[in-house]
């Protein structure tokens, strides 16, 4: 192991005190000190010497490290200033990394790849994700139909079994369909909590996220099928009649049209949504949707 890794216990704390660094609750810093793992993380992500790495709360950089040494060009979104001067000191060996001091859900992603990547098209998130925020950037970047390879990220393990979780299960959703929708989704590596300084409260997982050339189900109104996902999970001891019309916009009033809906579908109206495949929520959203315009 090369000793000037960043992501050694000894090395973390040093950074740590020579800066007087202390960590922020509320932006769920946690930053790994196995320098293994983080090279396991970065080989899921299959980068080569022409490709471009996004990463999203870098911390001290011991990720970004990993990365600039297998790609082409990394940029990283930190949003905690006190980290800048940091990140300038540790990473000063690697001139293909930029680090933009902004917060990635409020800045123009898409621009910024238009920007920093235009020498390359293959072009891959890697991020440990503060735990509080995981859900809001990954949606953002899938929604956003950025022109990414795909994500692995670091998340918390209860949110990574969701994300990648098959119909029938407890965990399966409406994230695990929102996420699945765009990307073939799978987690990869169950990462302890003793790795982390500080320690979190609970183990994490590895996820990777490779997208679709197209959307796992073709509908008509992308808004519309997500409104029918989330409505069929809103309670889930409940039929998916019960669900649709208590939480669709006027169901109750159409509650045959519903029962109309799923007749066409082939779906049966007594079961609960966590039953359904991406396929009968595409065929339901479709047979729905005339009837919500």
């Amino acid at each position: 192991m090369n000793n000037k890794d960043i992501a050694t216990p000894v090395r973390t704390k040093e950074i740590l005190n020579k800066y007087g660094f202390s960590f922020k609750k509320s932006l769920g810093q946690n930053f790994l000190i196995d320098t293994n793992i983080l090279k396991k993380i970065v080989s899921f992500a299959d980068l080569t010497e022409d490709s471009g790495a996004i990463e999203i709360g870098p911390g001290i950089g011991a990720l970004t490290e990993q990365l600039a040494r297998t790609s082409k060009k990394v940029v990283a979104f930190e949003i905690d200033q006190r980290l800048l001067p940091i990140l300038k000191d540790t990473l000063s060996p690697y001139p293909n990394v930029n680090v933009i001091h902004n917060d990635v859900l409020e800045a123009d992603v898409a621009e910024v790849i238009a920007e920093e990547f235009s020498e390359t098209n293959d072009i891959m998130v890697v991020a440990n994700l503060p735990y509080y925020v995981t859900t809001p950037i990954i949606m953002k970047l899938l929604e956003e139909h950025l022109p990414i390879r795909g994500i692995v990220c670091m998340l918390q393990k209860e949110v990574a079994d969701r994300i990648s979780a098959k119909p029938g299960t407890k965990d399966y959703g409406s994230l695990s369909i929102a996420v699945q929708y765009y990307t073939e989704a799978e987690t990869v590596m169950i990462v302890p909590k003793t790795v982390f300084v500080p320690q979190p409260n609970v183990d994490s997982a590895v996820i990777r996220l490779t997208k679709r050339e197209q959307p796992a189900v073709k509908v008509t109104d992308e808004v519309f099928f997500f409104q029918v996902t989330r409505a069929s999970f809103a309670q889930r001891r409940k039929t998916l009649l019960n669900n649709l019309t208590s939480q669709l916009p006027d169901g109750k009033q159409k509650k045959e049209e519903i029962l109309q809906a799923l007749s066409a579908s082939g779906i049966d109206p007594t079961r609960r949504g966590e039953t359904l495949s991406l396929e009968e929520f595409g065929r339901l959203s479709e047979e729905l949707y005339p009837f919500f315009q």
